[in-house]
């Protein structure tokens, strides 16, 4: 059966990426296109959306709505793959220069509820036909962003009587919401009992999010642990409650890697190619770094690299904890991020500090975390709490070893290097409990004496590089929910 699914989501890479979800958007479809399905995506025409999506066609026409004038709905197919796009043209909404979400000063636009609403709202439309041509069996929501899309979507099956389509939420983190004042429910064209606890309402606001996992007939989150930690009242940012009652719909899917982005086989922004059989080339990717960076040339000691968010909840300040003991152990690190201004300050200053062992680079760049992925022996995320997690993926796949805390995903991706999971033929990395500087520390020694035992470090690593994430799992895995709520 090839499925008719609808992506709604609001980033794509290489398009506009500002965190994992980019990732996520892309591969899947794809995969699903690949394995016999019929997969769309849906996005709010942001300058890098509208202007990337090849071959646009106009579609529909809509009559103002949410604060913008006439909007039209273009259809195209996504740079280097076969996935359909549809891009809504709303310029008073949407064309706006920078970040897609946050103004220069990093402050959230005052209409995103409006921005937001639209592309839920369109999501629906699509499914009563505003597209003669396709029309969605599941319509598959991604974060808060496209919450209201499984709400609408309830509302017009209410309204007309009739079954449409069926809904999927799938929480990337729970931590962004989605939460407007009560007023904002005014202009979002949901019947007035939609605004109740059982319902969009949350402690008197309107969550987007809330009304994707309320409305959606399916919740998936991309993890099975963090699907469990979601459940209870530590990580369930107060929706733990909804989401025990719904706990017969939620289920954790791993997300993947998207092979054909992320291979040191193939990868053409890394300074030399290398293979699970063949890993002479991730020195040379390290000693390109270390070059590129200013650090020490040398391989007597590991190399840890760390690409993240500057946040507490991805745990640097554990790291700006642990960089003396680095350096002390004859550890270099290097990292790749931007976010809180006092991390920032402070990993600039260690830098300073120690420039044969430490470099920082503030920021993002995609093709510079290629590089430090394939350099490092070592890769680091520390997690508070993690949905899933990426980086230590892509760790695993270039023989970077992940050094994490047991949270979401990441307990579900690394094997820690005890003594027993190496008799096991098991580790993949190193794994600590408690989010401390104890923890981080104690998971450090473990990384330095395996790193002296050459024969075990290259063993894991060669282990971890064997682990198969692929999008082909992920997409059979959803492919069988969609079956269960299918039109």
């Amino acid at each position: 059966m090839m499925m008719r699914v609808l992506h709604v989501c609001t980033e794509i890479y290489p398009l506009l990426k500002t965190g994992g979800l980019a990732d996520v958007a892309a591969a899947l479809p794809a995969a699903q296109v690949e394995a016999g399905g019929d997969a769309r995506v849906l996005v709010p025409g942001f300058p890098a959306l509208r202007a990337g999506v090849a071959g646009q066609e106009l579609v529909a026409e809509l009559a103002p709505a949410f604060g913008a004038g006439p909007i039209r709905l273009y259809c195209g197919t996504l740079p280097g793959s076969a996935v359909p796009a549809y891009v809504i043209d709303a310029p008073e909404l949407y064309d706006r220069p920078g970040n897609p979400y946050a103004d220069a000063g990093n402050r959230p636009y005052a209409d995103n509820a409006q921005r937001f609403a639209l592309l839920g709202w369109i999501a629906a439309q699509l499914a009563q036909g505003l597209d003669p041509a396709w029309q969605p069996q599941v319509v598959h929501a991604h974060d808060w962003h496209a919450g209201l899309a499984p709400a609408y979507l309830k509302a017009a099956e209410q309204a007309g009587g009739r079954r449409l389509a069926g809904s999927v939420q799938t929480i990337h983190n729970l931590a962004y919401q989605g939460n407007f004042p009560s007023h904002v429910f005014g202009y979002l064209r949901l019947p007035a009992h939609f605004f109740d606890i059982e319902g969009i309402e949350f402690h008197g606001q309107c969550s987007f999010l809330k009304a994707g996992l309320y409305f959606a007939d399916k919740i998936t989150t991309v993890s099975p642990t963090y699907a469990r930690e979601i459940q209870h009242a530590e990580q369930g940012c107060g929706l733990d409650g909804l989401l025990r009652t719904r706990a017969h719909d939620l289920a954790g899917i791993l997300n993947g890697v998207d092979d054909a982005v992320w291979n040191p086989a193939t990868d053409g922004l890394i300074a030399r190619h290398y293979t699970i059989g063949s890993r002479a080339g991730k020195l040379a990717c390290k000693n390109a770094l270390q070059r590129e960076a200013g650090l020490a040339i040398r391989d007597d000691g590991p190399l840890f690299v760390v690409v993240s968010r500057l946040t507490e909840q991805k745990g640097l300040h554990l790291v700006l904890a642990a960089l003396p003991e680095i350096v002390r152990r004859g550890g270099q690190i290097m990292l790749l991020g931007s976010g809180d201004a006092v991390l920032e300050s402070a990993f600039a200053a260690a830098a300073a500090a120690h420039p044969q062992s430490v470099a920082v680079r503030i920021g993002y760049d995609e093709d510079l975390a290629h590089r430090l992925v394939a350099a490092g022996d070592a890769i680091l995320v520390p997690s508070r709490f993690e949905p899933c997690g990426l980086t230590q993926l892509y760790g695993l796949k270039y023989g970077a070893l992940p050094l994490v805390r047991r949270v979401g995903g990441l307990a579900d991706t690394v094997v820690d290097c005890s003594l027993e999971n190496m008799g096991d033929d098991l580790a993949t990395g190193f794994v600590f409990d408690s989010f401390d500087e104890a923890g981080i520390e104690a998971a450090l020694r473990r990384a330095f004496a395996l790193y002296a035992r050459g024969a075990d470090w290259d063993a894991v690593q060669e282990r971890g590089m064997r682990q198969q994430f692929g999008w082909d799992t992920a997409a059979a895995q959803y492919a069988a929910l969609y079956r269960q709520i299918a039109t």
